[in-house]
């Protein structure tokens, strides 16, 4: 199948970005920051943030480069629309286009060029950082359905929605999309003054939690992880082998930031770069020092399966550390229950009698 996603700023990238991962799929993408486009094609489109993605995209600013899609993805701002599906539709003349747009009335102006449309809603949001580059601080999903007026095969809607599901981004295919879109520009006109008022602070505070989510995700699977990786290499796989086989096995933060680091030495990047910009860039002390120990390994000539072995020994005393910290402090931490709510019950339960009777024989 083969997609191409107009307009690939924030919101579209995610979309191009992760649909690259997919073996039966081809990603194209058109934008007029040339800039972006540039970037794209040379280092290939990179997410960071809520997961970390590069994905192979072939990016251009001129329409006629584009060739015969099977599915349009729309993911310009709503005043970019005409232009951009005026300037794109002989691409879709035997597909189907989608809108992933805020508001209302963007698949009406899709429809005037194209004849199949599909309604679409998405919540995953991101940020430009750089050209190539775009932070993904939000995950979310997807809806998709026809547009009543010119609507799209059932089954393409079904395909997309399948094709983004698998790819990471979470998509259901409905018969009316007009509810969840509704929904989601009340949820906009209710949340954006407040945002504004506030100075975006309770969003700030959502992120953080949820970095601080991410990072006790990769430090508690990191053992595991460790000890497949062992395995594997002392069975006879090579490191890259190996690697791909625990992101095989696990469907966590851990397994998606192996993954990144496998697509980028796919790219053409050295594996050691990747895995130390890897190690940086999660702010997990334990899988910096492993990566740490990996490169030195490298650079040593020392036997990897050793290496991994005394780091895989090494996580297992470190989590049983923790565990065991956390336990001696459950005590304290139980403290403040008890003399809070439990004891005022029992001075009740004990005491109440005896003041009754004393004021009743007073």
């Amino acid at each position: 199948m083969r997609v191409c996603v107009v307009g690939c700023g924030a919101v579209g990238s995610l979309f191009a970005a992760n649909l690259a991962r997919l073996d039966d799929v081809e990603v194209w993408a058109y934008d007029l920051a040339r800039d972006h486009v540039d970037a794209v094609n040379r280092r290939g489109l990179r997410l960071s943030g809520a997961e970390d993605v590069v994905g192979s995209v072939r990016a251009t600013s001129d329409p006629a480069d584009l060739p015969s899609c099977d599915i349009g993805i729309v993911a310009t701002k709503a005043m970019h629309t005409e232009a951009a599906i005026e300037a794109t539709a002989a691409a879709f003349t035997e597909g189907a286009v989608a809108s992933v747009q805020n508001g209302v009335g963007n698949e009406e102006t899709i429809a005037r060029h194209a004849e199949r449309v599909i309604r679409g809603t998405t919540f995953p949001a991101g940020r430009l950082v750089e050209p190539g580059h775009v932070r993904w601080e939000v995950k979310g999903d997807t809806t998709l359905g026809p547009f009543e007026p010119s609507p799209a095969p059932p089954e393409a809607i079904a395909i997309l929605a399948d094709a983004c599901t698998r790819a990471g981004l979470p998509a259901t295919a409905v018969p009316d999309a007009r509810g969840p879109q509704w929904r989601k520009v009340i949820f906009n006109a209710a949340t954006n003054p407040v945002g504004a008022l506030t100075g975006l602070f309770y969003p700030v505070l959502w992120l953080n939690q949820k970095v601080r989510g991410r990072r006790k995700e990769i430090q508690l699977a990191l053992p595991d992880a460790l000890d497949l990786l062992t395995i594997a290499v002392e069975a006879g796989l090579g490191f890259d082998a190996a690697l791909a086989r625990v992101t095989a096995k696990f469907k966590n933060a851990l397994a998606d930031e192996f993954e990144t680091v496998l697509q980028e030495t796919r790219l053409g990047r050295p594996r050691l770069e990747a895995m130390d910009e890897m190690g940086r860039r999660t702010g997990v002390e334990d899988l910096h020092n492993f990566v740490q120990a990996v490169i030195q390994s490298e650079q040593m000539g020392v036997g990897i399966a050793k290496m991994l072995r005394i780091q895989s020994d090494e996580m297992r005393r470190r989590r049983r550390q923790r565990a065991q910290e956390k336990a001696a402090q459950a005590s304290l931490k139980m403290l403040f229950p008890m003399v809070g709510c439990i004891f005022p019950t029992l001075w009740i339960v004990l005491l109440g009698p005896g003041v009754v009777g004393v004021f009743a024989s007073g």
